[in-house]
């Protein structure tokens, strides 16, 4: 029988604290995956032991693809690096790998000719460009401070316009919003308080509203202004779930779905999105997908066309209902259908036969 045809990839960030990996998957038409290469960064993961041993980071955006699907930006979060693969057909090759200038980076941006990586553990960001051959020069020599410490924050993202930057702070429910110049620099944050406790992960459904995920187990909409102000337009729509933590939207052409990560209760919950913003759920049990026998859901991508959603799953032990670091994590894929809601796929991994990727996995990109 012949092999499926790939029409895209997914490429999947080992985070290992012995070596950091990238594994690329190729995607059939049908949503289908089939394991490819792994290619080390050259760096060094965070492992599986340091936050939570299902969720090393905390953190959403530790994987991105730069505008042209050129290279990949990876978090080597054990050796605070930054590395860079280029993508070349089903292989991929580093081209380049930077001190992230603090502490445990756990979420990176590109927008452009720039990039900027979020540091946990010293609350930084530090900005870089990005030259044609993928090469990163840091725009200073020491990163930006976030206001104050411990802010346990968890993303960092440009806007779709590329003149402002985000992050999360989760310890301080705080939203900051940074101006960006032509040159890349920053200016003083605004910080919003967010509507709901535990801002986590965030995505733009267009060019100025935000969607975040509550690990208090909701989600909110903003509006962006160019102050950086948010303007709550859905305040903390309950999930009925547990554990929101990763969000994405079905489309960047035409987002009109969000799909939140539902860590301990392994299901995805989806949201329509209306012309004024607002956000509804899809399901009133919030049960849009679930996680093949409800293993943790965790980081979650898109593929380019809209038409899949992948999500990170944790691994479990057979013979208990709680879930085991050792074992092997694998994918759950779905279909995204015309009405926003989730058609289960195979994916990839499975715990009968311990097939899958390794414990402590984080970041992931579809294309």
């Amino acid at each position: 029988m012949p092999s499926p045809v790939t029409v895209g990839a997914v490429y999947v960030m080992s985070n290992q604290d012995t070596g950091n990996s990238i594994t690329v998957f190729n995607r059939a038409a049908d949503g289908s995956l089939t394991r490819g290469g792994t290619f080390p960064t050259g760096g060094l993961g965070a492992g599986n032991s340091i936050d939570s041993q299902l969720d090393p980071l905390t953190a959403q955006g530790a994987l991105a693809l730069s505008d042209d699907r050129r290279f990949l930006f990876a978090v080597d979060a054990g050796s605070n690096e930054v590395s860079v693969l280029a993508i070349q057909g089903q292989t991929l090759k580093v081209v380049d790998r930077v001190s992230s200038l603090g502490i445990r980076p756990i979420s990176v941006t590109v927008c452009d000719h720039l990039l900027y990586v979020l540091n946990h553990d010293d609350s930084t960001i530090a900005g870089f460009t990005v030259d044609n051959d993928g090469k990163l020069t840091a725009l200073a020599n020491t990163a930006t401070p976030l206001e104050g410490t411990n802010t346990d924050p968890a993303q960092v993202r440009f806007t779709p316009s590329g003149t402002q930057l985000v992050v999360t702070e989760k310890a301080t429910n705080v939203i900051d919003v940074f101006a960006v110049d032509d040159r890349g620099h920053l200016g003083l944050p605004m910080k919003n308080t967010s509507h709901g406790q535990v801002p986590f992960g965030f995505t733009f459904a267009g060019h100025d509203l935000l969607i975040v995920s509550e690990a208090s187990n909701a989600a909110s909409s903003y509006r962006i202004d160019k102050d950086g102000s948010l303007t709550v337009i859905s305040a903390s729509v309950p999930t009925e779930e547990d554990a929101a933590c990763w969000v994405v939207v079905n489309s960047t052409a035409d987002p009109r779905f969000a799909y939140v990560s539902n860590a301990v209760s392994g299901s995805i919950t989806g949201y329509t999105i209306d012309p004024t913003g607002t956000l509804s759920r899809l399901n009133q049990d919030g049960h849009t997908g679930v996680i093949r026998d409800s293993h943790p859901a965790l980081d979650s991508a898109v593929s380019g066309d809209g038409s899949f959603l992948y999500v990170l799953a944790g691994g479990f032990n057979v013979q208990s209902d709680q879930a085991v670091p050792c074992n092997k994590m694998t994918i759950s894929a779905f279909g995204i259908e015309a009405n926003g809601n989730l058609q289960a796929l195979p994916g990839f991994g499975s715990a009968d036969n311990n097939q899958g990727l390794a414990p402590g996995s984080q970041g992931i990109v579809a294309i």
